[in-house]
């Protein structure tokens, strides 16, 4: 076969997968395909000679005449080899390019018509040259590309036939089949040498390009690897010294508990800023432990954690009448804040302070508003703090320091959204330390506590998703600024019926429970219980009956261990066999009416309280005498009391020089008790003109009242309490200023209906309901 002579042959043909063979090129193939085997075959019986031509696309199982490159290679098959999987393993050796001119059958086997492209030899000294170039950039791509052994170089250096230098050069490339495709269809050997050049040059490229970008990664990786291998060398050495992972360790779980927690960013760059400064530093370093305590109290502080409100009025309304009997506007101002909250969905927290006196329940409300809410609910008392820092925390330079009772609170809730109840806000006192009552204001200041900040914890915290409840019994001792930022609910004291039913439906089986008693065991009469009321506390609250309740269920509770079937029913006689002799008088009231004997109504702390006012007249020289432990504005009221009964000692039938002939003893019972305040003034002034004027006063009134000069009576605070009190004393006819008429719809109807109130507004009037006998015998006739 002449090199230059066109041939043209019938040659079973087999199509090539993601594969191309060069002339020159031997190789194995492995032939799976039935149409390619048959093909083989039939190459065989031939004359071993097959086309063998590359498909355009690597995925199809069965090609069409489109689907295959029309140029490829004529190769002879050198052996045949059969694996055990079914498919055929052939050599072949490609021995000159051919195109296909016709598809002659492609039923069993793929059979062309193909003629055959020699190459055209030719010693011109520029393709010379072209070689040495080609044979110089693939030396230089042998040295970038780790893919072709040196060896090969030497191997193609010896080749002198210039298109069997490039087809050779080419098969060692890793070039996609279509850029390999050009390359076989270029027959013109100059052609194909500029062609690979070009490739060469790229592909050179794209090397240099992979050199530098591998370079820089690596380097990278370097550097990672080299701290990697650092940090494992400082575990094996800190492991060796018996440290638990030491400080490495302790690190690494910081930073996989600040990537689980939603904390904000600018929270997340300090706490990252912090871990860094820890992992610089020595186990053993003091300040080491600071940092650490630092960051694990701003991992844990509730920053988006919150609870979902409950917005039901009704059950609300039920959860709080379940908790508590009574008390109406706390409760309805409860009720108030929930359909705010589910008007608007996000509304400043109030502020409401609860107020009044021991026993009310004003801690168990705030109890129940976060149970109503379904919130966390948070307990604080600020009884005897004097330091600031137990607000707002210490800062983290000293040893020692924590950030204030706020903070802890909310870390202990787990919400950023609880009930925060600030208990016995009044009994807060100052020092050397600073003022807490001060440092409590940006805490309740709706305006200020979205960005509270914590000397400790050193980032703003939005304090205005909690609802903070304070507790005192008395407002005098709250400064001014600090109440002006709260809503003061006052909650009253209870009515005796009131007393009843709270014992009845909540302290009793309250108690039956703690003392492990069951309902049928102790069984408590009303009338018995309204007998402890009576006689054996004396309070707004309930706390001391419900440790009334308690001691019987006490004494119960050893009878029935003692004789396991007793059952055991307290009446109104059996009360004294379980709580001993009675502690009070239930009326309180004077058995007889008395000369200089007044009962008054005061307001205390605890509630209301009786007061019997005692006015004694001794031959003397006019001075006058007050003892009680009373407070300066009650001496003051007693002064004005006299000078009043001075100047009207005429019209009043008193001997107009009797400041000149006795000495006046004011004593008010119950001397260890301080007494203050001027609504005793009326009491003192009827208690004075009764002793001096020896006209008995009414033992069934009480009265309260700030008297003037001439005699005026000028409105009091506090008449619920002292209407209870009085109540409580028997009495049945209350004289009250004029002023205060309108604070009777506060005393609930069944003391309203029970006892009369007439309102005054001059000492005459006191003196016609108070005295006995219409005509006073003055004192000495």
């Amino acid at each position: 076969m002449g090199p230059n002579k066109t041939k043209v042959r019938r040659l079973p043909l087999l199509p090539l997968r993601g594969l191309l063979v060069y002339p020159s090129m031997v190789l194995h193939l492995d032939v799976g395909r039935e149409k390619s085997v048959r093909a083989l075959e039939r190459a065989m019986v031939d004359d071993s000679m097959i086309l063998l031509c590359s498909q355009s696309e690597v995925n199809i199982e069965e090609p069409s005449q489109e689907d295959i490159y029309r140029v490829g290679t004529i190769s002879k098959v050198r052996q045949m080899l059969k694996l055990p999987n079914g498919t055929i393993r052939v050599l072949v050796e490609g021995i000159i390019r051919a195109e296909i001119t016709e598809f002659l059958d492609t039923e069993e086997y793929y059979e062309v018509q193909a003629k055959e492209l020699p190459e055209a030899q030719d010693n011109d000294p520029e393709i010379d040259a072209l070689m040495r170039t080609v044979l110089t950039q693939f030396e230089h791509y042998i040295n970038l590309s780790k893919k072709v052994t040196p060896e090969t170089l030497a191997a193609v250096s010896d080749i002198d036939e210039p298109g069997r230098l490039a087809d050779v050069i080419c098969s060692h490339l890793s070039l996609k089949i279509k850029d390999k495709q050009e390359v076989l269809e270029t027959v013109d050997v100059r052609a194909r040498l500029e062609k690979l050049l070009s490739i060469l040059n790229n592909e050179r490229e794209v090397l240099e390009l992979e050199r530098k970008i591998s370079q820089r990664v690596k380097k990278q990786m370097e550097k990672t690897q080299k701290e990697y291998y650092l940090r494992e060398q400082m575990k094996a050495i800190q492991k060796e010294l018996g440290e638990k992972e030491g400080r490495a360790g302790e690190v690494e779980e910081l930073r996989s508990q600040l990537a689980d927690s939603g904390v904000p960013d600018k929270v997340r760059e300090k706490i990252e800023k912090e871990i860094d400064r820890l992992e610089k530093m020595p186990a053993t370093s003091a300040e080491g432990t600071v940092i650490r305590n630092y960051i694990d109290w701003l991992l844990s502080l509730p920053w988006a954690k919150k609870t979902e409100d409950d917005l039901d009025i009704r059950k609300a309304e039920e959860i709080l009448n379940e908790d508590h009997y009574g008390l109406e506007k706390p409760k309805e101002r409860v009720l108030e804040y929930l359909a705010v909250q589910k008007l608007v969905q996000k509304m400043k927290g109030p502020i409401l302070c609860l107020f009044g006196p021991p026993g009310v329940g004003k801690t168990s409300i705030a109890r129940s508003i976060a149970r109503s809410l379904n919130r966390q609910f948070v307990r604080i008392s600020l009884g005897g703090v004097r330091d600031e820092a137990e607000i707002r925390g210490h800062r983290r330079t000293y040893v020692g320091a924590m950030p204030g009772r706020i903070m802890q609170g909310l870390k202990n809730a787990g919400t950023n959204n609880p009930v925060f109840l600030l208990d016995e806000i009044d009994k807060m006192a100052m020092d050397f330390r600073g003022d807490p009552a001060s440092a409590l204001l940006e805490v309740l200041d709706p305006e200020q506590n979205s960005t509270f900040s914590d000397h400790f914890i050193e980032v703003p915290f939005d304090l205005s998703n909690v609802m903070f409840v304070t507790t005192a019994n008395a407002l005098h001792n709250i400064p001014r600024p600090l109440l002006d930022r709260m809503e003061v609910l006052y909650i009253p004291g209870y009515t005796e019926i009131e007393k009843q039913q709270i014992a009845r439906k909540y302290l009793l089986p309250k108690q039956r429970r703690d003392h492990g008693l069951q309902e049928e065991q102790l069984t408590v009469d009303d009338d018995a219980i309204l007998k402890i009321i009576r006689e054996y506390t004396r309070e707004a609250g309930v706390r001391n009956l419900e440790q009334q309740v308690a001691g019987i269920c006490r004494k119960s509770a050893k009878e029935i261990v003692e004789f396991p079937d007793r059952t055991i029913h307290v009446n109104t006689d059996k009360v004294k066999d379980y709580l001993g002799p009675a502690k009070f008088r239930f009326s309180l009231a004077e058995e007889s009416d008395q000369v200089g004997a007044v009962t008054g109504l005061a307001w205390t702390e605890v509630g209301g309280d009786t007061l019997v006012i005692e006015v004694t007249v001794m031959p003397g020289t006019g001075k006058l005498t007050l003892t009680g432990k009373l407070g300066d504005v009650m001496k003051e009221s007693a002064q004005a009391a006299f000078s009043y009964t001075r100047s009207r000692a005429q019209e009043l039938g008193i001997p107009s020089d009797f400041h000149e002939k006795f000495d006046i003893h004011i004593h008010i019972p119950e001397g260890a008790i301080p007494k203050d305040g001027p609504s005793a003034g009326i009491t003192m002034a009827t208690a004075l003109i009764s002793a001096l004027s020896n006209v008995p006063v009414n033992r069934t009134v009480a009265m309260t009242g700030e008297i003037t000069l001439r005699g005026r009576v000028l409105p009091i605070g506090g008449l619920k309490e002292k209407s209870l009190a009085a109540h409580r004393a028997g009495i049945r006819k209350v004289l009250l200023p004029k002023d205060n008429e309108k604070d009777l719809q506060e005393i609930p109807e069944t003391i309203r209906t029970d006892m009369t109130f007439v309102p005054v507004s001059h000492m005459d009037e006191v003196l016609e309901h108070a005295l006995v006998k219409a005509e006073p015998a003055p004192v000495g006739s």
